[in-house]
């Protein structure tokens, strides 16, 4: 059975009340957050981030790739974000993972995944230091952005920085 019917009656319930149609889509606290798509994970609600305050991408892992990179320099050139805040988390889907895993999967299912990177990583920490300083690296992400990584706990629901 399907969940989209319920998510389409939650939609109309939260239309009926909905006012922040006049916001503006720029950020209004100049942040651009990456982070995982993990369903245990509400950035809005652990950042403390109420409606038009950020930019938020979420991917698997929460890993800097080409098309992050994009939308982040849309967020900083058009819309004013200053600040980028990389979150990855613990028992994350992707820690241990392998590409090679992640193509035999999809090989079973008779479909090529080419060559693919999925992003997995094997150091929590690492990963995130590895993100931020690609982000640093990147010649289109504006010298002057400040980019902090952190670390979510998803047990306690508490973030460490990552130095």
């Amino acid at each position: 059975m399907s969940v989209i019917p319920e998510l389409l009656a939650a939609n109309e319930r939260y239309a009926a009340s909905f006012t922040a149609g006049g916001l503006p889509p720029a950020p209004a606290r100049r942040v651009a957050v990456l982070t995982c798509m993990d369903a245990r994970m509400d950035p809005a609600k652990f950042l403390g981030l109420g409606d038009g305050d950020a930019n938020v991408l979420r991917n698997a892992g929460g890993r800097v790739h080409p098309d992050v990179i994009r939308s982040l320099v849309v967020s900083y050139e058009l819309l004013g974000t200053r600040e980028l805040v990389v979150v990855h988390h613990t028992d994350c889907g992707m820690l241990g993972l392998s590409n090679a895993y992640m193509r035999g999967r999809l090989r079973a299912r008779g479909v090529d995944a080419g060559r693919i990177d999925f992003l997995p990583f094997d150091d929590l920490d690492q990963s995130v230091r590895d993100d931020v300083d690609a982000l640093r690296a990147s010649p289109l992400i504006a010298g002057d952005t400040r980019i902090v990584g952190l670390v979510y706990d998803v047990h306690s629901g508490r973030l460490r920085q990552v130095v």
